[in-house]
């Protein structure tokens, strides 16, 4: 084909290549000034030639119809259904947006498309995948194309029903009979509906007595959330900042700094008096204000502005915080939370905060097989 057009010495403006299944698929945008005609003719003879199809389209001059995106839109499901996909089309051609390319960006854990765009309204898009995420079970995230979105380098998650799978508090609580009353103020606070520290201060007094050999025990009992020891080693290799800013305990937090090699870590500190806890908590309380606060201070210490910041929470302690990151990532959040959020993520999987900074699968998978830590776990 490159030979047919060379003959007529014409000029390439863009080229688009994809395969899939074996199936190659190329297209070509091409300049001349001389009469089109003969060339569409040659490339027809040269592809019918080697059993290739092929379709010229010719436009008039003046008609430039080449657009840079605007935006990058991330889709993620397990199983992602062909109706959603769908649905997201119709709604972004009912706002005049067009999809330039679309690849796969993940196979697994869950299956993920991304489709840069051109969308005349940033308002409106953001608008439309939000209700076309909810209806249709998936997620969708929008960011804007730029050098911001490749240049994030610090990373902050909240650690429980974050980073890890449980709660804390509660794990302790187990310990003194209280998890019961523990886990409906836990709810209610993360709900919003109660003041965090005012929250904090009853769900630990309810600890005091506990031996303080017990906050290891619990450490060293975490269990991480699928994907965030991939997560977290990927975004290193990076060259990312990754730490932790939590609601929880130092004592405990610290076993996670040591497990996965965090830069940082923010939290609360239990006060122990001859070896049991006391029942209250030492120094400032890491609420929602100090958690905004304690992403600040970790951005400063590593010379790293605000707008390239990620920061993941679930809670409405995570809000400010959320809201002050670069970018934003709800993960399985209440209600209340989302909307503060640039974007959201119902997965119970870390792995697709990488697809959302743009980092693929198999992107990843090579990095894990060049050192030996390739691993895909059997997903239920």
């Amino acid at each position: 084909m490159f030979a047919a057009l060379g003959a007529h010495r014409v000029e390439v403006l863009d080229i688009d290549q994809a395969v899939i299944r074996g199936q190659l698929t190329l297209g070509v945008l091409v300049r001349t000034t001389e009469d089109p005609q003969p060339i569409r003719a040659d490339v027809e003879r040269a592809m019918q030639a080697k059993g290739m199809a092929v379709g010229v389209g010719i436009d008039q001059p003046g008609d430039d119809r080449r657009r840079s995106s605007t935006h990058v839109v991330v889709m993620l499901g397990r199983p992602l259904q062909a109706a959603a996909i769908g649905e997201l089309a119709l709604r972004l051609g009912d706002l005049g947006v067009n999809i330039d390319t679309i690849h796969r960006i993940a196979d697994y854990p869950v299956t993920g498309l991304e489709l840069s765009v051109n969308a005349p309204d940033d308002d409106a898009l953001r608008s439309a995948v939000v209700d076309v995420a909810a209806a249709a079970g998936v997620d969708i995230a929008v960011e804007r194309i730029g050098i911001a979105r490749r240049a994030k380098r610090l990373i902050v998650f909240d650690v429980d029903s974050t980073l890890i799978t449980g709660e804390v508090i509660e794990m302790l609580a187990d310990h003194t009979g209280t998890r019961s009353r523990v886990e409906e103020i836990t709810a209610a606070a993360m709900r919003g509906e109660l003041d965090f520290a005012e929250s904090l201060r009853a769900r630990v007094a309810m600890l005091e007595g506990l031996d303080a050999a017990v906050l290891d025990e619990v450490g060293a009992a975490l269990v991480l959330t699928p994907g965030a020891r991939t997560t977290i080693r990927t975004l290193k290799r990076l060259g990312y900042r990754c730490g932790v800013v939590s609601g929880g305990f130092t004592q405990v937090t610290r076993h996670l700094v040591e497990e996965l090699d965090l830069d940082f870590a923010a939290a609360n500190t239990l006060e122990v008096v001859d070896g049991r806890l006391t029942g209250r908590v030492v120094g400032d309380i890491v609420d929602r204000a100090g958690k905004a606060t304690a992403l600040a201070r970790f951005a400063g210490q590593f010379g790293v502005d605000m707008a390239q910041t990620v920061a993941v929470g679930d809670g409405a302690n995570d809000i400010d915080m959320l809201s002050a990151a670069g970018l934003g990532i709800a993960f399985n959040a209440k209600p209340v939370v989302a909307g503060f959020a640039d974007t959201t993520l119902n997965q119970p999987f870390l792995d697709p905060v990488l697809f959302i900074l743009g980092i693929s699968r198999d992107e990843i998978e090579a990095a894990d097989a060049a050192d030996g830590t390739l691993r895909r776990v059997p997903l239920d």
